[in-house]
């Protein structure tokens, strides 16, 4: 479980806390999507579970932050490294090796892990991923999506119970995007793993997720399933990038139309519109 409480953040030398008094439990096995305008408060959310906040960026902190029983506060990026796996919007940043195979056992030889156990996550994780033909490649050489899977990759291997992922698709094309996002569903589905998803391109990734949180100015204001969050205007009303297909359902609703539910995907709106009257 991940557990906010009371939590509250200031990057240093900064007046207006990043975060402000959150509170919030994430349970095992949930897909959660994070969304908000920019500055919202997104990144330091992720921030705060792999330890980045508050053993790197410094700053004050009030309140407290748990990952599966380990307190973020009081235990180093090294140990919640084994609970918690998170891929950042540019591989580039993460990706540290020049051959694919030598990223994913980066992470556990860094961790100390034995020899042979680092040689059988290599395997079990190129399978799982899909890339076991990159396996010898050069970095330099993959596609954007390929190296996003790497990077995704050498985080699996060493088995964290939690995968955070910030804007994993915002540098992707279409294709490659959706790679990903199946990817994870299949992650979250077969292997139970919590996923927290950061993104604001919402059309591509709400019909995979469990939960819906959304984040102003540092606080979360909306928090449930999708179909909840899209039912309120606030989102909207904020600069959240709502689906176009949302707010065609919620206008034919306002005209008068017999419009029931939210649509979440191209295939929910084509059935919502079909039974409408001529």
């Amino acid at each position: 479980m991940i557990k906010f409480e009371n939590f509250t953040f200031y990057y240093p030398d900064t007046r207006n806390p990043a975060l402000k008094e959150i509170n919030l439990q994430i349970h095992d096995g949930e897909f959660v999507l994070v969304s908000g305008s920019s500055g919202s408060g997104k990144s330091s959310l992720c921030r705060c579970l792999n330890g980045l906040i508050p053993h790197f960026y410094g700053g004050r902190v009030k309140g407290k932050v748990e990952i599966q029983g380990l307190n973020v506060l009081e235990n180093s990026t090294n140990k919640l490294a084994e609970k918690v796996g998170v891929v950042f919007q540019d591989p580039e940043n993460q990706i540290v090796t020049m051959e694919v195979e030598r990223e994913i056992a980066f992470g556990m030889e860094n961790l100390g892990f034995p020899k042979s156990l680092i040689l059988k996550r290599i395997e079990e994780t190129l399978d799982t991923v899909g890339i076991s033909h990159l396996r010898h490649k050069n970095v330099h050489e993959l596609s954007g999506g390929e190296k996003q899977k790497v990077a995704i990759a050498s985080v699996l291997a060493l088995h964290p119970e939690v995968l955070v992922l910030d804007e994993p698709t915002s540098q992707l094309d279409p294709k490659s995007s959706e790679e990903i996002l199946m990817l994870l569903e299949k992650l979250n589905n077969e292997l139970g793993i919590t996923v927290l998803l950061v993104e604001h391109r919402l059309e591509r990734v709400v019909h995979y997720v469990d939960r819906l949180i959304i984040m102003d100015e540092g606080k979360i204001v909306c928090d449930g399933k999708p179909r909840e969050v899209f039912n309120d205007d606030l989102p909207s009303k904020i600069g959240v990038a709502v689906p176009p297909i949302v707010k065609l359902a919620k206008r034919l609703r306002k005209e008068g139309f017999p419009v029931n539910g939210i649509p979440l995907s191209i295939k929910e709106a084509r059935i919502t519109l079909s039974r409408l009257p001529k």
